[in-house]
């Protein structure tokens, strides 16, 4: 079936489809219950943050070609330029999802615009969804009722700051349930990182190396999941980025080679696949404080 595709450019944009009432021009909160429209099928391009809340509701949410990870009593986010598929099992014109919605233009020059991009669970895309426990959910409802009731309050030179500081409190709180997901999914992300560490030796073993460095988007790939998401669960299981693990690994295999070979260190850049062997040394002296033919000559020397 074709889609219908909806651009959320603005908070009355996304009111409208659902006939909902516009309270402020910058920020909503939404209570799909009171909703007077039913809309499926669709593809949504938002131009806004977005954080919703999932009750109950029967309902599949696609990113790209893959199943958002959107199950009940779990909260999604969106964030401007994502595009979103919506698939209901069921028409339901007031299905339970409450949520927050802002347009970027509210936290200009405010703290929680400095501190946006800090906030990774906006960059996970759509596949790793946070799932509440029940205080948690308590939570996130009371800080919706907080800005509920701030958008009630009428409008005056107080009013931008305290709803920004607002958000900023619920992104907090986000901030740290992501924190306590990844510390209680610690197997299944031990395996992950598991598994990286063997597709990484992989990689450089069957010479895929040559044709490409190794990213960290690559091995997110194929993890399934996506690189904000798999970025922030190895730095949480193992104390270091995903990239810097990799470089690690590209310079360890960069010195068994300086070690027991005579092979020219461009010959070896090439190899592991930098374009350019100037950038291969800059690497190597970063990790290591030591050019690669300053290591191969200490190493000669033992």
């Amino acid at each position: 079936m074709e889609k219908t595709t909806v651009n959320i450019d603005s908070i009355d944009a996304y009111n409208k489809v659902f006939g909902l009432t516009t309270r402020h021009p910058l920020v909503t909160v939404i209570d799909l219950k009171k909703a007077t429209r039913s809309i499926n099928h669709v593809r949504f391009r938002y131009g806004v943050y977005a954080l919703f809340l999932k009750n109950g509701v029967h309902c599949a949410i696609r990113y790209g070609r893959r199943n958002y990870d959107y199950q009940e009593g779990t909260i999604v986010s969106f964030s401007p330029g994502q595009i979103i598929d919506v698939e209901m099992t069921t028409e339901e014109i007031a299905p339970d999802v409450i949520g927050l919605m802002f347009h970027p233009d509210l936290i200009y020059g405010t703290p929680l615009g400095e501190k946006i991009s800090s906030y990774g669970f906006f960059d996970y895309s759509q596949m790793e969804a946070l799932h509440l426990s029940d205080s948690e959910r308590a939570i996130f409802i009371d800080c919706l009722s907080k800005i509920s009731d701030e958008l009630d309050h009428p409008v005056d030179h107080h009013s931008a700051s305290l709803l920004s500081a607002n958000i900023q409190l619920l992104l907090e709180h986000l901030h740290r349930f992501y924190d306590r997901q990844f510390i209680t999914r610690h197997k299944v992300n031990s395996d992950v990182v598991a598994q990286f560490e063997r597709r990484l030796k992989d990689y450089f073993e069957s010479g895929k190396s040559k044709d490409a460095p190794p990213t960290v988007a690559y091995f997110a790939e194929c993890a399934s999941l996506t690189p904000g998401y798999f970025g922030d669960l190895i730095k949480k299981e193992t104390g270091m980025t995903a990239q810097d693990i990799i470089s690690r690994h590209i310079v360890s295999t960069a010195k068994h080679r300086l070690m027991t070979g005579s092979d020219d260190i461009s010959e070896i850049a090439y190899d592991l696949g930098f374009q350019y062997p100037q950038h291969f040394t800059r690497l190597f002296k970063r990790v290591t404080g030591e050019s690669p033919s300053r290591f191969r000559q200490l190493a000669s020397r033992n």
